[in-house]
């Protein structure tokens, strides 16, 4: 199977469209600029499609590669056939591919293997062949110096039988099929861990069973989890006495002497050879599965995180609460420069409350703070009450930000290259402070898997959760678009065709020649060519520069499209832009190229309508209910505020203040079924839930969502 129908038979996307891509993917193309800037050549396929091409054009690679390193081991070994070499050509499916190599796998020393040696596999063909009536009579030619006795020629025919049955793709994807259809998946405590404090999150798993084609993918993460931590024993588990059954109809086809043997050899193949092996290959696919799962909810909570409402480009005083080490203090420029920092001690022990009202309120006034940001860790709740005793001379919002990954990011080397002369409670202020200002721009320096909108992320395949998220954070950096003259080399080095060297050398030109006055200066960067400017141009943005469409979303390549539109209508770019008459009545058809078509000019209209326009919503102020301080205030029934802190299958988790956060079950989000959590609550949703059960000595909030 070629390349193009292999994506097509998993997308059922138009072969034109897969082979533009495919071609396009080929030349060095990011997925945010195919899906923007060459919808004509992909049929106006989103990032999504594309990025399903993406994907099965990197397994239809693999599966070539290794059909290739097949194909070679096997003929190195005298043993290909045309037939078989057909077979391996034809199939598009690894399982497949696997089972047609098993017999010319290379593999340790076995019992058939032996058996072979010691010149039984001619008794195994007379077994298997089934019209002998004295099996005992043909083994006894068959002893020898290695062989002693009848027993022993017998066992060791079976043992080359066991092999053959095991190496039999129809056997074999008989057991698959059936495991697929009737497994369970049993899991049994370790008597001496059943009191252990740490298995005690894992107890409802101590004796459980379920089908596992049922088991949802949380569940069977933890289960696999409790195994590693060495909770539980965990097994897979079908009807064998009937699966014997089904392979002996298969291979038994006479009533003699040979019969006895054949029955003893399939009960051997199935227990030491057939069941193990599949048993741990259905095991690994529905941790695939899981994985796949996990990672698509951890991807969706990111993308929902890294879009969450910015305030933009204001004076920040940011706060890192704490009781005994004090709570570190900031304040940012509207840039989001360190502009002073010091500690003040306004909780337990020191108490000095009135101090640090009087230090928060006289550096707000001196550094003409907009916002103030305070973390949401150990004694937020308390400093955000202070906060909010100081009576300011200015409107000052009082935002919650949450601190996950705050510290990993203060500790890292992209912190210290920012910071060097500052320890990590400041960097870490400062990060409080930024992405409160603009989310995107500040997570991005932290490594997604901590920043806690996930479940079980350190449980997954790492590669591929890696590949997932760097292509969500590309997506969001790419949708909104960069600042070059404000961002970072993290923030840069997400933009489609930059990648981290050019990033950085785009900041040493920034730093050695001042901010960039246009896009066609960018071409100056070191090492940025034709390709990667293609790539990245219209994705970052130059504000106030001599040209309006250098901080818009219209590609360089379109510039004079949009000319040729203000120059049609009389009137100057600058009066094109925002002027909504103007546009609407602009006959697209007649600007189309050979290159360009309606999807791309639609494009540039609707920029030219709002050019720039940040896509995220605003950042808002919440409060709290004040009289709820630990999860021994609560009680059923109460009705409170809270902000959606994380997303999964099975449910949605709520900070309503405290250090716990509650569950809402996905049969609590509504009175009707739920198919996709995200379609009733999104990350940061700010949502009224009501107290369904507190169970305070394991932690655990139960709560519904009030409509």
């Amino acid at each position: 199977m070629q390349l193009i129908s292999y994506i097509s038979k998993y997308t059922q996307l138009p072969q034109k469209s897969i082979e533009n891509t495919v071609e396009l993917l080929n030349q060095d193309c990011t997925v945010p600029f195919i899906s923007r800037y060459r919808k004509e050549k992909t049929g106006n396929l989103d990032e999504v499609q594309i990025g399903d091409i993406v994907q099965f054009k990197a397994q239809y690679e693999a599966l070539e590669k290794r059909k290739t390193a097949v194909l070679k081991a096997i003929e190195e070994q005298e043993g290909l056939t045309d037939e078989l070499r057909v077979k391996i050509e034809q199939t598009d499916d690894l399982v497949t591919l696997e089972d047609l190599y098993l017999p010319f796998k290379k593999k340790r020393k076995t019992k058939a293997e032996t058996a072979r040696k010691n010149g039984l596999e001619p008794l195994a063909k007379i077994i298997m062949a089934q019209n002998h009536t004295n099996i005992e009579s043909a083994a006894h030619q068959y002893t020898n110096s290695k062989v002693a006795n009848t027993d022993e020629a017998l066992e060791g025919a079976r043992h080359i039988i066991s092999e053959w049955i095991n190496e039999r793709m129809s056997i074999r994807n008989q057991v698959r099929n059936q495991l697929e259809r009737s497994a369970l998946i049993v899991t049994k405590v370790i008597s001496t861990k059943k009191n252990d404090e740490k298995a005690q999150k894992f107890r409802d798993y101590f004796d459980w069973s379920e089908a596992l084609k049922r088991c949802p993918s949380h569940r069977l993460l933890a289960i696999l989890r409790a195994e590693n931590e060495d909770f539980i024993r965990v097994k897979i588990e079908i009807d064998s006495d009937d699966m014997l059954k089904r392979i002996e109809d298969r291979i038994i086809k006479s009533n003699n002497s040979c019969t006895p043997q054949i029955e003893l050899a399939i009960a051997d193949a199935y227990k030491r050879l057939l069941y193990p092996s599949l048993s741990n290959e259905i095991l690994k696919n529905a941790k695939e599965k899981a994985d796949d799962d996990a990672i698509m909810v951890f991807s969706k909570n990111l993308k929902q995180l890294l879009l969450g409402a910015p305030l933009g480009e204001k004076r920040i005083l940011a706060i890192d609460p704490g009781f005994r080490t004090g709570c570190k203090v900031v304040c940012l420029s509207a840039q989001g420069d360190l502009e002073h920092n010091e500690t003040i001690y306004p909780h337990a022990p020191q108490n000095k409350d009135t101090e640090a009202i009087k230090k928060i309120s006289s550096l707000c006034d001196a550094y003409k703070i907009e916002a103030i940001a305070i973390g949401n860790g150990t004694a937020s709740r308390e400093t955000e009450h202070l906060v909010k005793r100081i009576h300011f001379k200015n409107p000052i919002e009082v935002f919650v930000v949450s601190e996950a990954g705050a510290s990993i990011y203060s500790a890292s080397k992209i912190a210290r290259e920012e910071f060097p002369n500052y320890d990590v409670t400041v960097r870490g202020s400062v990060s409080i402070g930024r992405r409160l200002a603009d989310p995107l721009a500040e997570l991005v320096k932290i490594d997604a898997k901590s920043i806690g909108v996930g479940q079980y992320q350190h449980d997954v395949d790492q590669s591929k959760l890696q590949i997932s998220l760097d292509s969500v954070v590309e997506s969001c950096v790419n949708s909104v678009g960069v600042n070059i003259n404000t961002a970072s080399v993290p923030l840069l080095s997400y933009v489609s065709g930059i990648g981290p060297k050019l990033a950085e050398n785009i900041v040493n030109y920034r730093n050695e020649n001042g901010a960039f006055k246009s896009r066609t200066e960018i071409k100056k960067v070191a090492r940025l060519g034709g390709k990667a400017f293609e790539q990245g141009a219209a994705f970052l943005r130059i504000k106030d520069a001599k040209n309006p469409l250098d901080d818009s979303a219209v590609h360089p390549e379109s510039y004079s499209i949009v000319n040729k539109i203000a120059k049609d209508k009389g009137i100057p770019i600058t009066e094109l832009i925002g002027n909504s008459s103007a546009l609407k009545s602009v006959k697209l058809e007649s600007y189309c190229t050979e290159t360009i078509g309606l999807p791309t000019l639609k494009d540039i209209v609707e920029e030219l309508e709002k050019p720039g326009l940040d896509r995220r919503e605003k950042a808002k102020v919440f409060t709290f209910n004040q009289n709820i301080k630990s999860i021994t205030d609560l009680q059923e029934g109460q009705l409170l505020p809270g902000i959606v802190n994380n997303i999964t299958n099975f449910g949605c988790f709520v900070d309503i203040g405290i250090k716990e956060s509650g569950l809402i079950h996905v049969s609590n989000l509504s009175d009707t079924f739920v198919k996709d959590v995200n379609q009733h609550v999104s990350l940061h949703q700010q949502i009224i839930v009501k107290v369904l059960q507190v169970d305070v000595a394991r932690k655990r909030i139960q709560l519904k969502l009030h409509k």
